[in-house]
């Protein structure tokens, strides 16, 4: 997908927030079916999981849900939006699914169907290469970090900066904005999740480094997530059946080590509340 495609369906993507949405459907997985299509929505901002090279969109999230489209028979279309927007279009049938990795939390869960887990999401910092104060999630105390605003990791680091002390946080709309301010030395740390940021380092070691210990809080995932309602319930169980066949036939193991370096094991059922 070059450049000019993904300029079109950015413009796309933006009609479709600001004009009439996807036909309710009471069968989501016959409606995709029928028109041989899933319209997703992702931010290709979110190294390895999405992001455009070279006019090319690619990563994590593409590869797996090339594999998810193609197990149920459609085409995926991809569409380049803000995060801030994919949760509100999706609730009123703006696109089928959101692929960009969602954190899935007790509050998310009561709002929204989420597909299996796609990879980890327990929440990190990373710092400059150069910093030697931080070595500890707890060094951040009386620091500035940055976070992507409206993230599940921006709300676990006000809870820790709350428990630490005299956090400064910092919202961004992409994690390269925050990326970039913490290069130029504007910033103490940026949070994240931890696959995210173990890329963000192995790509460029010399301006960033994790702390000898990166993460805190609880271990959680990432998932996609669908609309709540007995109509998607059909499409979910697809997307999940893709999913566990994926992962028992190595697929997903294969792509997990291309963009991650290494393997983990996810549940093959949606985490409780």
């Amino acid at each position: 997908m070059k450049i000019g495609t993904l300029l079109r369906g950015a413009l796309l993507g933006l009609a479709l927030v600001g004009g009439s949405g996807l036909a309710a459907s009471a069968d989501q997985l016959a409606s995709v079916k029928s028109a041989g299509k899933i319209v997703t929505a992702t931010d290709m901002h979110y190294a390895p999981f999405d992001m455009v090279v070279d006019g090319t969109y690619q990563g994590m999230t593409k590869d797996l849900f090339d594999n998810v489209a193609k197990e149920i028979g459609v085409e995926p279309v991809y569409q380049d939006l803000p995060w801030t927007s994919q949760l509100p279009g999706l609730e009123v049938s703006k696109f089928d699914i959101v692929i960009a990795p969602v954190t899935i939390t007790p509050e998310r869960l009561e709002r929204y169907t989420f597909t299996l887990p796609i990879a980890d999401a327990t929440v990190g910092i990373v710092k400059a290469a150069a910093n030697k104060d931080i070595n500890k999630p707890e060094d951040i105390a009386g620091k500035t970090v940055g976070v992507q605003q409206g993230t599940a990791q921006f709300k676990q680091l006000q809870e820790f900066g709350t428990k630490v002390g005299n956090v400064t946080i910092k919202e961004y709309g992409t994690t390269d904005e925050a990326y970039a301010d913490l290069a130029a030395g504007r910033l103490d740390a940026v949070a994240g999740s931890a696959p995210n940021l173990a890329y963000l380092v192995k790509q460029r070691g010399d301006v960033f480094a994790l702390p000898e210990v990166s993460t805190f809080g609880k271990p959680t995932y990432f998932a996609w997530v669908l609309r709540k309602g007995d109509d998607s319930a059909s499409f979910a169980g697809a997307i999940k059946d893709a999913i566990v066949k994926m992962t028992k036939d190595g697929r997903v193991k294969a792509i997990q080590e291309k963009w991650l370096g290494k393997y983990t094991e996810l549940p093959l059922e949606v985490p409780a509340k």
